[in-house]
């Protein structure tokens, strides 16, 4: 179910009416998010069902086929934060959370990452004249894998190290892994800060819901005015075959723009949708594209993911505790897990290399000292430059169908002709762009992400009506698909 779909309108709306209605009863409360929850994620199937399954029920297996492994993978992890809790000797305890570990990431590894490595196998078999042909199983991703495994693999991890007693509530856990609008797409919640939110009674204020709704909004727009019309701009260029530097440099400026409203739009919506219902969820974009180093991007950019591979890789390989070359490693290491966890293909593998060097570099002694020594009224204006050109260098890499397209990318950066219709492309971007400029800069500016909530209430209204006018002139019948539900 998308949330730019008018079916994700009527059941939120229906949800919110017995949310309201259950509100003496916390347990009936919690019951009623963990059903939706699962008819939210139950809605969602990856292709038409066949047109032989004409049988209502076999009809709805069909749809629920990847719910029941959603279920599973969080029976699991309840059960085995039990035995965690109460074991108090450390091998049987290692032996649990490996064999959690064990199962979250073997069950991601299959259903994400074996078509991916069965067939470069075999290509590599097939270059060193070995005739090895490895089966693929065309297997089908289910939505929101990435984000739930880590989830709830997250909570059992915290439990071993004792900062989290488990839980021995199964409809709040089950509810804490399934909440619906952070399920498929994130943000990457932590235990710690979601889970005990389904026991305390949730008191909804006026606040919460003038948040909560701003944020609906301001995220609808960026995805259905913004995201999709910088879609076919990226698009235009990416599916080309040739390129000149003009082309290349707005087509990545297109698909950086198209990522970041696509991605931060889920995650204000998600967030909105939460604050309506009396949840904190974490904020998950910080204005990422205002960072000047790219320590800086990475803690403005899909925060729940970085700070999860922060505190259960990066910090447990060593962090920078280890001397400078281990530092390196170990930054190499997380961002090139990080570019896999982003789906299997050697483009993203490739898109992680490059920020972990990038990151490694930055953290040298040499680089930190040739960058000290300019001019103080510059360097701020300049490190910022730098950092985008790398970031958005990265969305080329993170973009591209192929390692050959790469360098006939990176090539055409090297030729200054320029198509005809440059022009008209170039406006387009400018004309989208735009109102995320704005918005943006009085958001740094103010040093408030929910500036817009301080303004007077007929020049509130009269923004949140023209964000709405956009939204209902740009909504397609059949919305889009976020970009990260692939992930």
């Amino acid at each position: 179910m998308l949330f730019n779909s008018g079916v994700f309108l009527q059941f939120f709306g229906a949800f919110v009416l017995l949310y309201w209605l259950s509100r003496n009863s916390l347990t009936l409360r919690n019951l009623l998010i963990l059903a939706a929850s699962y008819l939210f994620y139950g809605w969602w199937a990856p292709e038409n069902i066949p047109a032989s399954t004409a049988n209502v029920l076999l009809a709805a297996l069909w749809h629920c086929r990847f719910l029941a492994l959603l279920i599973a993978t969080s029976l699991l992890d309840f059960s085995i934060a039990l035995g965690l809790d109460r074991l108090s000797t450390p091998r049987p305890r290692k032996w649990l959370l490996t064999a959690s570990i064990a199962a979250n990431l073997g069950v991601l590894g299959f259903f994400k990452y074996h078509d991916f490595f069965a067939q470069s196998f075999s290509e590599l078999f097939a270059s060193l004249g070995i005739p090895v042909q490895l089966a693929t199983l065309n297997l089908i991703l289910p939505v929101g894998i990435s984000f739930y495994t880590f989830q709830s693999m997250s909570y059992t991890i915290d439990v071993y190290r004792r900062e989290l007693p488990a839980t021995h509530n199964l409809v709040n856990f089950l509810a804490y892994v399934s909440f619906f609008p952070q399920l498929v797409a994130g943000p990457i919640e932590r235990a710690k800060h979601l889970l005990p939110q389904f026991t305390q009674t949730r008191v909804i204020t006026l606040a919460m819901l003038e948040e909560g709704i701003w944020l609906m909004l301001w995220g609808m727009f960026k995805k259905v005015v913004l995201a999709d019309n910088f879609a076919p701009l990226a698009e235009m260029v990416f599916d080309n075959s040739s390129f000149t530097a003009s082309t290349v440099i707005l087509g990545t400026l297109a698909f950086g723009l198209q990522i970041y409203c696509d991605f931060s739009g889920y995650s204000d919506i998600a967030r909105g949708a939460a604050r309506v219902l009396g949840f904190d969820i974490m904020w998950n974009f910080n204005i990422p594209y205002s960072a000047t180093s790219l320590r800086e991007f990475w803690q403005r950019w899909h925060i729940s993911l970085s700070t999860w591979l922060r505190d259960y890789l990066y910090i447990p390989l060593g962090g920078n505790r280890l001397g400078a070359t281990r530092t390196y490693l170990n930054l190499l290491v997380t961002m090139l897990l990080g570019g896999l966890w982003h789906g299997a293909a050697w483009n993203f593998v490739l898109w992680g290399l490059w920020h972990g060097a990038g990151l490694a570099l930055t953290r040298s002694p040499l680089f930190n000292f040739k960058f000290s020594i300019l001019n103080s009224q510059y360097r701020h204006v300049l490190a910022w430059f730098a950092t985008m050109i790398f970031v958005f260098y990265g969305w080329l890499l993170f973009r591209a169908k192929s390692f050959a397209q790469i360098a006939d990318m990176t090539r055409a950066l090297a030729d200054f002709s320029a198509p005809i219709w440059i022009g008209s492309f170039a406006l387009n971007l400018v004309v989208f762009a735009v109102p995320l400029v704005l918005m943006e800069l009085w958001q740094v500016k103010s040093r408030n992400r929910l500036a817009a909530l301080s303004l007077s209430i007929w020049a509130k209204t009269t923004l949140q009506g023209a964000l709405l006018t956009a939204i209902v002139l740009f909504w397609q019948k059949k919305g889009a698909a976020f970009i990260y539900f692939q992930f």
